[in-house]
């Protein structure tokens, strides 16, 4: 191999190891879940089986029409079609008929069933909206739950080098005989501490990112690299919110709001269609009918031919056909008061849907509002920590404290490292939760 196909060799392993290495963007992990999730199927196979009980409920509109043709072959004793004598030779006969009817009055049933059926087909792909919805937010917290603990592991960095650094410096005053050789057992007891703070948090990034992963139900990648949405530095609004303007806002686009209305409407309609069975009903029909006999013979007693007796034996009808319900056992009205059970029931839903989203939304901006005061504070908490940890090594370096001392200093420092980091990302979780419910975008959702 020249060094020109060397040097391509490499590129080529390089491009591919890059590719491998994509970077996801918050949108990216749920576009591919969205694409990729199995149990979303099963509402998008729900919502094609509605589409097509509703497109069926128009076709039913059409009239019913009906083909038939048999042949038989007679033995033994058996009636003569042709004179309906009693014969003992075999022979055989077919019919052929075509018929039809259609329903001029049901009581409204057919125009209420396809508006029952058309409402019942919108709710299920509002609720396949809905699920597509559930599905991100899920994604949303385990990309921002690996985004914490990748913050959690930079924090720990900085301890293991801090305390590394004191092991360090321990370790030469002794050798000039400044400190005490059991000084250097509690430095190294401190550093190994915080590197196994390290690991903890290594292995926890390690279990967040496969909860990521089997989410967005991604198959062969057992790791993978996010693209942070949220900084460090990053400031939030301090702004109080209220939750009533937030809730008008979300009854009137989220999805299983606008369910549960659909299905108190096609309810209703389902009513109307029970209350269609207590009506009299009126349906036209009409058919055409010829057959071949092979009993059927001229003078000399030779079988018709199949052309002859087709045309000769046809026969023709058209009726009118009233249905009257008089008692039915009462099942017609017993129906309707299921119907109406089913339709209270529907409304109770639509409530009880109505009742969770608005203690919902006032839980999220109590949050919120909360979370906004804990920011600034932690802020200011890791801030004086960081400042006490500073004298404190200080004082460690000059002998004035000893290891616990300094490890107390650095672990306060740490915990509000964490805490800061952490309500941090709960208030951009929360933050987008509500721009969701104020109808703002926080997902690339058809």
């Amino acid at each position: 191999m020249n060094f020109k196909n060397f040097l391509y060799f490499v590129v080529l392993i390089s491009g591919l190891h890059l590719m491998a290495q994509k970077s996801w963007t918050l949108n990216d992990c749920v576009a591919y879940a969205i694409e990729n999730n199995l149990q979303l199927n099963d509402f998008e196979f729900t919502e094609q089986s509605n589409k097509e009980t509703y497109r069926q409920s128009i076709r039913n509109l059409l009239p019913n029409v009906n083909g038939f043709a048999d042949y038989n072959v007679s033995f033994g004793r058996q009636v003569n079609p042709n004179d309906n004598s009693i014969s003992n030779t075999e022979f055989f006969s077919n019919n052929y008929s075509l018929s039809g009817s259609f329903d001029v009055f049901q009581g409204f049933q057919k125009i209420n069933s396809i508006k029952a059926s058309k409402f019942l087909y919108k709710a299920t792909k509002e609720e396949s909206l809905q699920q597509k919805y559930l599905l991100a937010f899920r994604v949303m917290r385990a990309f921002y739950d690996i985004q914490f603990i990748d913050g959690l592991i930079t924090i720990s960095k900085e301890q293991v080098e801090i305390s590394q650094t004191n092991y360090a410096l321990v370790k030469k005053q002794i050798e000039v005989g400044l400190m005490a050789g059991a000084d250097l057992y509690e430095a190294e007891s401190l550093l190994l501490a915080d590197k196994l703070v390290l690991t903890q948090n290594e292995n926890r990034l390690i279990a967040a990112k496969l909860a990521l992963l089997q989410a967005m139900n991604l198959q062969g990648e057992s790791d993978i690299r996010i693209q942070p949405d949220i900084e460090q530095s990053e400031e939030f609004a301090n702004t109080i919110i209220k939750g009533d303007s937030i809730f008008d806002t979300a009854m009137g686009f989220v999805p299983l709001i606008k369910a549960q209305e659909l299905r108190v409407k096609a309810a209703r309609k389902q009513v109307a269609v029970a209350r269609g069975n207590l009506y009299p009903s009126l349906a036209v029909q009409g058919g055409y009918g010829t057959g071949y006999f092979e009993t059927i013979t001229d003078t000399l007693g030779v079988t018709i031919p199949f052309r002859t007796q087709f045309r000769d034996n046809t026969n023709q009808f058209i009726g009118v056909s009233l249905n009257v319900p008089i008692s039915n056992a009462w099942s017609g009205r017993s129906r309707v008061k299921q119907q109406k059970i089913a339709l209270a029931r529907a409304k109770n839903n639509a409530k009880i849907q109505e009742q969770e989203l608005y203690q919902l939304i006032q839980q999220l901006v109590q949050e919120y509002n909360a979370l906004n005061t804990e920011v600034l504070q932690t802020e200011k908490r890791s801030q004086s920590q960081e400042l006490a940890f500073t004298i404190a090594q200080k004082r460690y370096e000059k002998g004035l404290i000893n290891a616990i001392e300094l490890g107390r200093a650095k672990n306060l420092y740490a915990t509000a490292q964490n805490e800061n980091l952490q309500v941090r990302l709960r208030l951009k979780v929360n933050k987008s939760t509500l721009d969701f419910y104020n109808n703002l975008p926080v997902f690339n959702i058809n």
